[in-house]
């Protein structure tokens, strides 16, 4: 009777990979978050502070 090459004993999966993928996706993720965060909330232009650009920019003082 012949036995088994070498290469097909395998062993039962320990799930090894799946811990490693989702260590991956967590820390991409983590990145994600940190550059959301950091990111400059936009100031809106308002109409007002638009006349008000435009005023100076004139050289009208009042």
């Amino acid at each position: 009777m012949m036995s088994r090459h070498l290469a097909d004993h395998r062993s039962p999966p320990r799930g090894t990979r799946a811990k490693e993928f989702l260590r991956i996706e967590r820390e991409e993720l983590g990145r994600l978050w940190q550059q959301l965060f950091r990111r400059p909330v936009p100031v809106p232009v308002t109409g007002r502070r638009t006349a008000e650009f435009c005023r100076i920019d004139r050289g009208r003082s009042a």
